[in-house]
């Protein structure tokens, strides 16, 4: 019989996260299908927990084939990446229960080998979860437990070779010190990743500092688990260690002479069996210091209830889900939807390991170990003070467009998801919210209901804040003949309004360009950025008239300094009128060429000589600048007939020859062309004199548009 022996029990003893995890999935799973459930392999290495699955009818299966039609659950060890496809290719249903600790190594092991990094793994290279771990590089890996296969690993490899090296979860983690070490001093330059679990090293910390103090220590699990052996191996450096997997080897075991025995378990134990082996061992004392294992172990848990606000430490965090250190023997876990109200982001963006949050419990199950926790219902609360304390002091949030909804859109900002109709979203007409779709934006709230917890935002209220700050400042500077820059904010008939950053202004249509344009969109289109030139401004009413038209590029100007009369050109004919033709010079800049200078005959129709799109030789023969108005000539450039002197008839012989009458007519027209031509200047004056008017008529009319 012992006497005054006391029995301590270390306080991460039994299931960890994704054991504890992993067996949850395989029961809900049994219990809410119609097809057969199998697991790729045993669930845990817990003989006890695996035969009980087998009697509710879950089978262990070894080979791919066997899960053809089955629900197929991947145990918390993961896989190599190639199994997924092959289960898939059986017709399997794929439920992956890996432990998100092994999926963080998965998810290094691909990124580093696919960026051209030789993987090195320290681990039991027969384990499951190595041979899972070895799976996901790209290019295998070298698996090494000892500092003898390190050191012939590395004898392997090239001085300059870009090396990563990870852990199995349940690596030995004062061996693992040591084997990183002699990396470093090979490979300074080495990628090295901690991925022993926190709650392996947890439970191996405990186990170890209670082995210091313990007479011997029982480590309670199965022979075949990892993490069970790692834990009689720590605790084998300071006291003499058993490893039992249940409590029937209790009686084989010398407890003589022990007044200290400390107790832990592996990460595959059962919390039943553990109390059944406090049990066994309280029958085998039997002394009046009876050891209250139960109580014992609910000593080790605080008092939590749902509400409850909590202060933990992020763990892991995966796609699913994160897990918090809060302080108890469970787990606590954050599901994604539970993180935060911005959906746009992953939890990895939101979360990283060893961020010290703040958590409210919304759900407790003692007999799964889990702690169901909200970090977006803590902040919610926290940042809709935030929110209130914005509405009352006028002040400017920021926040992600998560949803379009009916009538506007939602916006998160400080873990408060924010209403902004649709008339506040400040879109041109015709445009769709869904532009703003995961966008950051600035908004003001212009009202909170605080019994329902709601907000509603403007970002138009922002905006119009921004523009009158800016046209303030702009008018305070801004002078008449100042250059400035602007973007075509909309284009009318009559001329464009140009945005000069908080202020519009208007460039009316003759100030656009010195070229003749039936509309403005003929020159700019809205969003182009132009320079343009203040004409007019009006400080009081905040009117700014605008000139886009330059004046170096003032055909006018181009055209005196290169252009005088007497000048030979070659023109292109651009309208034909009855009195004559337009020619042009220059962009912006016609001549007249009157009928009476397109020939040196008398011409009775324009069209008959000239067309449009013509190119002809001319004369400049008159400039009027004032009047903008340029005389052209042909005709100038013409040679000029002689006039003959009359002769008068010599006479003819007599001949037997008779002109008909039609004959003798024929002579006739010679004289009248004659008579003609002497009365023909002053016809021409005439005409050009009512060209001129005809002229300065159609002149007045262009002005006049």
């Amino acid at each position: 019989m012992l006497t005054n022996c006391k029995i301590f029990v270390a306080k991460t003893a039994g299931f960890c996260f994704g054991v504890d995890r992993a067996i949850k999935i395989v029961y809900n799973k049994l219990d809410n299908q119609n097809k057969k459930v199998v697991t790729l392999g045993p669930i845990i290495h817990n003989q006890s927990v695996v035969d009980d699955l087998k009697q509710k009818g879950v089978e262990a299966i070894d080979k791919i084939s066997d899960a053809a039609g089955c629900v197929t659950i991947i145990r918390s060890h993961g896989v190599a990446k190639n199994v997924y496809d092959e289960l898939l290719s059986v017709g399997a249903e794929i439920i992956d229960a890996t432990c998100p600790f092994v999926s963080r190594i998965h998810d290094i092991c691909f990124e580093c080998s696919s960026s051209g990094y030789t993987m090195l793994i320290a681990g039991n290279k027969t384990h499951p979860e190595v041979v899972g771990i070895e799976g996901h590089c790209l290019n295998g890996a070298y698996v090494f437990s000892t500092e003898r296969e390190l050191a012939d690993i590395l004898s392997k490899l090239d001085v300059d070779e870009k090396i990563a090296v990870v852990s199995q979860t349940t690596f030995n983690e004062s061996e693992w010190k040591k084997l990183k070490s002699i990396i470093l001093s090979s490979f300074p330059n080495a990628k090295i990743y901690d991925t022993i679990c926190n709650a392996t090293s947890k439970r191996q910390s405990d186990a170890r500092e209670l082995s210091k103090k313990a007479d011997v220590m029982l480590i309670v699990g199965g022979r075949n688990s990892s993490n069970t052996l790692k834990l009689k191996e720590v605790c084998s450096e300071n006291c003499k260690t058993f490893l039992v997997e249940d409590a029937r080897e209790l009686y084989d075991l010398d407890f003589s002479d022990v007044k200290f025995l400390g107790i832990s378990a592996g990460a595959s134990t059962p919390a039943y069996i553990i109390k059944e082996v406090e049990r066994t061992m309280t029958e085998i004392l039997n002394n009046e210091e009876n050891f209250d294992f139960e109580e014992a172990i609910d000593k080790s848990f605080k008092k939590i209830y749902i509400g409850a606000k909590l202060t933990g430490k992020v763990t892991a965090v995966n796609k699913s889900e994160a897990l918090v250190d809060i302080g108890v023997k469970s787990t606590g876990v954050i599901p994604s939807y539970e993180i935060s109200n911005d959906t746009t982001k992953k939890p990895e963006e939101l979360l990283a390991i060893g961020d010290v949050i703040d958590v409210v419990v919304m759900r407790t199950n003692d007999s799964e170990g889990i702690v169901t926790l909200s970090k977006k219902r803590v902040d919610a609360l926290v940042g809709f003070e935030t929110v209130k304390k914005a509405k009352e002091e006028d002040t400017v949030l920021t926040g992600t467009v998560t949803d379009v909804v009916k009538g506007g859109m939602l916006v998160s900002t400080e873990g408060v998801k924010v209403f902004i109709p649709g008339t506040q979203a400040n879109l041109r007409k015709g445009e769709n919210l869904d532009k703003l779709l995961k966008q950051e934006v600035s908004f003001k709230i212009i009202d909170v209901d605080e019994k329902r917890n709601r907000a509603v935002g403007s970002i138009r209220a922002v905006i119009r804040e921004q523009r009158e700050k800016a046209k303030a400042a702009f008018l305070e500077t801004a002078e008449v003949g100042q250059v400035v820059t602007g973007t075509v904010k909309s284009i009318m008939d009559y001329g464009v309004f140009v945005d000069l950053g908080g202020i519009d202004g208007l460039v009316r249509k003759p100030d656009l360009t010195w070229k003749r344009i039936k509309n403005p969109s003929d020159v700019v289109s809205v969003g182009d950025e132009v320079e343009v030139k203040i004409k007019e401004i009006d400080k009081e009413t905040g009117k700014i008239a605008l000139i886009m038209k330059k004046d170096e590029d003032n055909p006018w100007v181009i055209f005196n300094k290169n252009y005088g009369v007497g000048q030979e050109i070659t023109v292109t004919i651009v309208s034909i009128t009855s009195f004559g033709a337009f020619a042009r010079i220059i962009d912006g800049i016609d001549g007249l060429i009157h009928i009476s200078q397109i020939a040196n005959k008398r011409v009775e129709n324009v069209a008959d000589v000239l067309k449009v799109g013509d190119e002809v030789q001319v004369k400049i023969t008159d400039i009027n600048t004032e009047r903008s108005r340029i005389s052209l000539s042909m005709r100038a450039l013409l040679p000029v007939e002689d006039e003959k002197p009359k002769e008068e008839p010599a006479e003819e012989p007599e001949s037997d020859v008779v002109y008909s009458t039609d004959e003798a007519e024929a002579e006739a027209p010679v004289e009248v062309v004659a008579e003609e031509a002497v009365e023909e200047a002053p016809v021409q004056n005439e005409v050009e004199a009512a060209t001129a008017e005809a002229l300065e008529a159609l002149a007045d009319d262009k002005d006049a548009e």
